[in-house]
């Protein structure tokens, strides 16, 4: 067996035992909306309100987020259409999701590669409430895992992307 085929093993075992626990009743409810939380109209209407209300940073936030935003959806875009690694719905024999994803193919993670570079851009400009970005970040990601529109191994990756792309930003405009 190839490394390949050996992490889409471990990755589809782990995604079974993350899938089952959003079978509770009281979960789906809150994976779905967590997870439209991540549908990207925050990641514009929070830097709009922090400018609204004058918030120190709020106007460099904005151009950071511009600027990560811009990088990571072309490479998310490319990565998804070269790899095309299908959805746990097509890939794994008589499952079915919670939901139905918006595009076809699941790596890497758009959810969880918009919240993480999000989390990391408030963590550039403010700081200290990088811990509730990043705390909603993952729930974000979990979600996606626990509707069934995900592997783990695809939210990592796109954790670690939108992480990186942010760290990017960050260093070329600056935090403050």
């Amino acid at each position: 067996m190839d490394v390949l085929s050996r992490l889409h093993a471990v990755d589809t075992r782990l995604f079974a035992r993350i899938f089952r626990q959003g079978e509770r009743k009281a979960i789906v409810p809150i994976a779905r909306s967590l997870s439209r939380s991540g549908d990207g109209y925050l990641y514009v209407i929070i830097p709009l309100l922090l400018c609204a209300i004058d918030a120190e940073g709020a106007s460099h936030l904005v151009l950071l987020l511009a600027l990560s935003f811009t990088v990571e959806r072309a490479l998310y875009l490319m990565l998804k259409g070269t790899l095309k690694r299908r959805r746990p719905a097509n890939a794994i024999p008589g499952f079915s999701s919670v939901i139905i994803a918006s595009d076809k193919f699941s790596f890497p993670s758009g959810h969880a590669s918009a919240a993480f570079l999000f989390a990391t851009c408030i963590y550039g400009i403010f700081g200290a409430p990088a811990l509730v970005a990043y705390s909603w970040a993952c729930t974000i990601a979990v979600s996606r895992v626990l509707l069934g529109v995900h592997f783990p191994g695809d939210i990592v990756a796109g954790a670690i992307m939108g992480s990186s792309i942010g760290l990017l930003g960050i260093t070329l405009l600056g935090g403050t």
